[in-house]
């Protein structure tokens, strides 16, 4: 005569139990004390659904209800005077049938519910968190209140890309991510009427279905970002600011708002090199690169309308949020020159450097970053050359250029006028701003432009006889080079300093072999003065 109930399972977890009033949804299987089945959810492939307690159940049902946790399992034995009574229900329950019931508890939920959001992961740093009209990056997990799964993104390793309060989303979940932090976890609890309701969405989602999502956010920005700078080392000297039309040189760290690595040039062990301001990188970064100094390191982070976009790019995913860690190495400008910074000057210093000059030096080589390239100091000996011949980059001709023995002096060198894009290999990379440290050791001064000799006095009348020393009337290279090595010895003459000696006397004699024939006649045989002479007299 009294309603029996038996609680066959009971979760663990119960965070809450059926009131008169809430909805559920339920699976049962009916039978009578024999054992005979009358009626089965199961059999129809729907659960039952229905408020407790309006009298929308026979009154035994009502009162098994309440109190039961979703996923608990009940057996209830109901009397006739709380089921159909004397009159049972035709050609289904006979009267005065005792009814019992194997209850499932699928879902519950009431009317004046809100969305429920249950954080259980918060990053340590959270600078900003979702807005309204805010564009979000999420992956999910999507069950019902029993944790049946009906989605997941991470199934379909791709993350949930949508704005947030724009009602592009079911509106439990516009609510539901609204205040979340970049790396945030959190589960949230959504009643049908905030989610798909009675009808549901006609695949996964049944009607009436509470749906809970556990969801982490992995990027989150606004349609009207700009890009957003952090300095993170500015170095105390800071000369010049890069600009739009400058080359740069950096590395970078690139990351997703989550912190997952797609890109690094310290991995490849290059810098990144490029033009800012004339739209070689994306727009982002092209912003976030004007103002650094050499050495500077800074974060820059892009939404996406500055970035790679909706389509996104290899390891970047679309619509993502994109943070550089940037170090910049060196910059430069095409139309830069060479920069001279005399450190020491002496207080003597009437003797300067000049085209033609040979000079020994000592070098430090570094990078703009300070980075040492090479030292002559390290290998013990200076460094010699004939100033102007090409024997060294045009830049660094051009730096030791009006320079006096003693000077010290600062070269810097674009690399336009250094080794240009392609460097040195192994040793200056492509692209380098390179800084020399000078001091200038000894200066021999060389001939005027177009001479490789010069007499010190008055040139002999009978200068192809003295040099034709068996008197044949040919002059052979072997002559011809004794003849000059002994005008040098005895201070006659005077060599073009810094060169070999075989090779500048070979460059004379071959150019008074005129025929080229190995021999050189008096008819061939002219000096400087008069090769100028003959060629004004033609023209």
């Amino acid at each position: 005569s009294d309603l029996h109930v038996e609680r066959r399972f009971v979760p663990e977890r119960c965070p809450r139990a059926v009131r008169p009033g809430d909805f559920v949804r339920y699976h049962y299987l009916g039978s009578f004390p024999d054992g005979t089945r009358f009626d089965s959810s199961y059999d129809r492939g729907s659960t039952f659904n229905v408020f407790v307690g309006k009298g929308q159940l026979i009154a035994g049902m009502d009162k098994a209800l309440v109190g039961m946790c979703v996923n608990e399992r009940r057996f209830v034995k109901i009397p006739p005077k709380l089921a159909y009574g004397s009159e049972g229900v035709s050609g289904v329950i006979p009267p005065n049938a005792v009814l019992h019931f194997d209850v499932l508890l699928i879902d519950l939920w009431n009317s004046e519910d809100e969305v429920q959001v249950q954080t259980y992961f918060t990053p340590e740093k959270c600078p900003r968190t979702v807005q309204v009209s805010d564009f979000v990056r999420y992956h999910y997990n999507g069950t019902f209140l029993d944790g049946t799964l009906f989605d997941s993104s991470h199934n379909r390793m791709r993350t949930y890309d949508t704005y947030v309060g724009i009602g592009w989303l079911i509106p439990g979940m516009d609510q539901g991510l609204l205040g979340m932090c970049v790396g945030e976890k959190r589960i949230i609890t959504i009643p049908p009427f905030l989610a798909y309701g009675e009808e549901g969405d006609g695949k996964e989602i049944p009607g009436q279905a509470s749906l809970v999502f556990d969801v982490v956010l992995l990027d989150l920005h606004n349609p009207k970002d700009g890009i957003t700078i952090e300095n993170q080392h500015v170095p105390e000297s800071c000369d010049r600011t890069s600009q739009a039309g400058d080359f740069l040189r950096y590395h970078y760290n690139g990351t997703l708002l989550d912190g997952t690595l797609f890109d690094s040039s310290y991995s490849r062990n290059r810098t990144y090199d490029t033009y800012v301001g004339k739209g070689y990188v994306i727009a982002g970064m092209d912003e976030g690169l004007l103002g650094v100094c050499t050495g500077e390191k800074r974060r820059i982070i892009i939404p996406p309308h500055l970035g790679y976009g909706e389509e996104g790019s290899g390891k970047i995913p679309g619509s993502a949020v994109l943070v550089f860690d940037i170090h910049v190495v060196d910059f430069h400008n095409p139309a830069d020159s060479v920069s001279v910074t005399v450190n020491y000057k002496p207080a003597n210093c009437t003797v300067l450097s000049k085209k033609g000059d040979y000079l020994k030096y000592h070098y430090n080589a570094s990078l703009l970053d300070g980075t040492l390239l090479d030292s002559t100091h390290s290998l013990g000996k200076t460094y010699n050359i004939v100033l102007g011949s090409g024997q060294v980059v045009v830049g660094m001709d051009i730096g030791l250029q009006g320079m006096c023995v003693g000077e010290r002096r600062r070269v810097v060198i674009p690399p336009h006028l250094g080794y240009g894009e392609d460097g040195v290999e192994g040793e200056v990379p492509g692209s380098a701003v390179l800084v020399f440290d000078i001091e200038l050791l000894e200066l021999v001064s060389g001939l005027p432009e177009g001479y490789m000799f010069v007499w010190n006095g008055e040139v002999s009348p009978n200068l192809f006889e003295e040099i034709d020393q068996n008197h044949d009337g040919e002059v052979l290279l072997e002559e011809f080079s004794e003849y000059i090595q002994a005008q040098v010895d005895s201070g006659k003459g005077k060599l073009a300093p810094g060169f070999d000696f075989e090779k500048i006397v070979k460059n004379m004699f071959t150019n008074q072999d005129r025929d080229g024939n190995g021999k050189v006649t008096a008819e061939e045989f002219k000096l400087k003065d008069q090769e100028v002479k003959e060629e004004h007299d033609e023209l």
